[in-house]
């Protein structure tokens, strides 16, 4: 195997191999994803949708986001095999399904149903799933999640217009699902460390239990969970249970730190925010950001019917040093209302089609710095811009990095957020952020 030498943050990393190859569900969970592995200093690589070449020049940690979590449940496993094919190629002998981190999906699936087919191909008794994401307040107790202090099915997500999530407990939401058993390791046993939790999941193998939730309420639980399973095949969560992971890594002796300075593209001022998320979060930050810079509210019946030439006229008029926003972020009486009107589907994809169509638009007026709020919306500007792959830089949040990538041969800044993550002043915080590297 060749050796490579890639850098990232403060240092470098000598490797032979992709050590760890990551499937995410969305774009903004990948990013996500991304940018907590990057916090180590090796050099992560994103790929948007599975590379149609075989692999060249990867990374240390290889990550290829998707766009599945609400697709048919075979779409979804047959692209996530996929995915896993050329992950396989570039060497890595260890995989993580990452989800999202309020285990959102539908009631088919995805979760179980792709991560019972990758058990399969990799021939895997046994895997884990755990969404904890303690720093930006998911926590599991007893198997069931929480978002800050409350459950999950009393929190926002309840409302959620595509993946409503109306049960708490994760081992009733994962059991219809998948075929095999599903099983605990709870909170006791965690805080007994990484020793306790892998004597746990030996027993639970024994007894055939194939998918095991387990409880963590602390980033230190996440490091002994990842202890515990760092010889699996296969680990399923969300992203902060990666994050000890290359720690893991360089303390076995298969990466080697090094030293070196990491350089940032140059993309100019020109600034654009695009947000189609719902999210409770999402909504605060866009009423906070619209008080002091130019907006656009994007009427997902207005565009049905007459499409989206109001917006691009509005926003070639935007003077090149202000960032506008335009939104279709809304309270949920006011979805419900489209969706109604649209129907689920087709409500979603208009609003879609139109945020793709700003991008463009915005790169072709000499726009080089887009942020982007919500899953779906992050799936379809990346895709307009076509965007295949993105060098992963500092994060702006937690969980929500800037990421630099190529575009009609210009450099451009793309932050794609998950839609409850950040601050009410995310948007302004990530502008300056950039203004100052």
């Amino acid at each position: 195997m060749l050796i490579q030498q890639t850098g990232i943050g403060n240092s470098t990393v000598e490797i032979l191999t992709t050590l760890l190859g990551c499937i995410a569900d969305d774009f903004t969970g990948a990013t996500d994803l991304a940018g907590l592995l990057a916090r180590s200093g090796v050099k992560v690589s994103l790929r948007i949708g599975v590379p149609n070449e075989p692999p060249k020049d990867t990374a240390a940690f290889e990550i290829i986001a998707l766009k599945t979590r609400t697709w048919p449940v075979s779409d979804a496993v047959n692209e996530c095999l996929s995915a896993l094919n050329w992950l396989q190629k570039t060497g890595a002998e260890q995989f993580f399904w990452k989800y999202c981190s309020t285990f959102d999906s539908t009631a088919e699936g995805n979760i179980g149903p792709v991560a019972e087919a990758l058990m399969a191909e990799l021939n895997c008794e046994q895997t884990i799933y755990c969404p904890a994401f303690p720093e930006n307040g998911r926590s599991i107790y007893m198997g069931n999640l929480f978002v800050e202090e409350h459950p999950l099915a009393e929190s926002s997500m309840k409302d959620h217009p595509l993946t409503p999530m109306r049960d708490s407990n994760l081992m009733r939401l994962l059991k219809p699902q998948v075929t095999k058993p599903v099983g605990l390791v709870n909170r006791l046993a965690v805080a007994r460390g990484g020793d306790v939790i892998k004597s746990s999941l030996d027993s639970l193998k024994k007894e055939g239990v194939a998918h095991v939730v387990v409880d963590a309420v602390a980033d230190a639980d996440l490091e002994a969970i990842a202890h515990a399973c760092q010889n699996m095949p296969l680990i399923t969560g969300g992203s902060a249970l990666a994050m000890p992971l290359p720690y893991l890594y360089i303390k076995n002796g298969e990466l080697s730190e090094l030293s070196a300075q990491r350089v940032t593209p140059q993309t100019g001022n020109a600034s654009i925010v695009l947000s189609g998320s719902c999210s409770a979060m999402t909504r605060q930050q866009v009423a906070t950001y619209i008080q002091t810079t130019p907006s656009f509210k994007l009427d997902p019946i207005m565009i049905a019917r007459d499409g989206v030439a109001a917006a691009l006229g509005w926003l070639e008029d935007q003077p090149m040093d202000v960032v506008p926003i335009l939104y279709a972020t809304a309270e949920p009486e006011d979805v419900a209302a489209a969706q109604a009107e649209l129907g689920l589907e087709m409500a979603g994809d208009t609003i879609e089609q139109a945020l793709a169509d700003i991008a463009v638009a915005a790169c072709a007026k000499g726009i080089r710095r887009f942020l982007v709020a919500g899953g779906e919306t992050s799936g379809a500007v990346t895709k307009a811009l076509d965007i295949s792959t993105l060098d992963v830089g500092d994060e702006i949040a937690p969980g929500v990095p800037w990421c630099f990538s190529n575009c009609g041969g210009n450099s451009i800044a793309i932050a794609l957020k998950s839609g409850n993550f950040g601050k009410e002043t995310f948007f302004a915080d990530a502008l300056k952020m950039l203004d100052e590297i």
